[in-house]
């Protein structure tokens, strides 16, 4: 990417189109959803809500695996279900347009990738809100655009991930590889507290996130203009593998707008 990119996902809703009847008429897919997991780590549970609309074309994708050991990270075609030729979802089909936004919920870390690349030094922005308390807002800077968990627990990513209000919005978690790390940088939430980088997130509530890389390594995070973490990496991702950028979940029902990608 050498162009500023932008998509602030100004498209219609689109239905599923109806599935064309052809002569022999060809066996409907069997529908699946995903097994109801709970996510192992700090003693505690990522999110939940009300499971997101299933409504997608049979022929269009196939369901979200509903366990480990199988090929969660490839990713499926670009646009289904219609986000647009820019994005293409993690072995899943929880990713739509609502409204002017991209949103999704009980993902199971399964997200959605934007397929242009990232130069190593960019600044990422967007708006993302939690529809529920849990919070679980979640991005992936400076993977491979394609990965997802292959098992309960997301300790195989290929970014950097940045989390605000994970883990039942007990934490703000800057994190490279393993959201579980014992390296990953942290804030833990205190409600009462007066620092508002310790604030747990509302429901409801817009952040303003960026992310940015200036100088090759180090990773910086900050919500609505207010810096959180920052992760100064001995041995950056970078070049083939580590160049793209994309937004995760568990299970709380998330929507990001607004994205602008600028490199620098």
């Amino acid at each position: 990417m050498t162009a500023p990119f932008e998509d602030n996902f100004d498209r219609a809703n689109t239905p599923a189109p109806a599935a064309q009847p052809s002569s022999p008429a060809a066996p409907s897919a069997p529908s699946a959803a995903a097994s109801a997991r709970a996510e192992k780590s700090d003693g505690a549970v990522s999110s939940s809500s009300a499971s997101a609309s299933s409504a997608s074309s049979a022929s269009a994708q196939s369901a979200p695996p509903s366990a480990a050991g199988e090929d969660a990270g490839a990713a499926l075609p670009p646009g289904g279900p219609f986000l647009g030729a820019d994005w293409s979802q993690a072995g899943t089909n929880v990713w739509r347009i609502e409204n002017g936004r991209l949103c999704g919920a009980m993902a199971h870390n399964h997200g959605v990738w934007l397929q242009l690349t990232l130069p190593v030094n960019a600044r990422i922005e967007f708006d993302a809100i939690s529809d529920v308390q849990d919070g679980d807002i979640k991005a992936e800077v400076w993977g491979d655009g394609r990965s997802a968990a292959t098992s309960i627990s997301y300790t195989n990513a290929t970014s950097y991930l940045a989390i605000l209000g994970g883990w039942h919005n007990k934490f703000h978690v800057l994190a490279r590889l393993n959201e579980h790390g014992t390296d990953r940088k942290e804030i833990k939430v205190d409600k009462e507290s007066d620092d508002p980088t310790q604030k747990p997130v509302t429901a409801g509530q817009v952040y303003h996130f960026k992310i940015e890389r200036t100088d090759g390594k180090t990773v910086k995070w900050s919500v609505n203009g207010i810096e959180y973490l920052d992760y100064a990496d001995p041995q950056p991702l970078v070049g083939i593998g580590h160049d793209h950028f994309g937004f995760n979940d568990w299970e709380a029902k998330v929507c990001f707008d607004n994205v602008k990608v600028t490199p620098l």
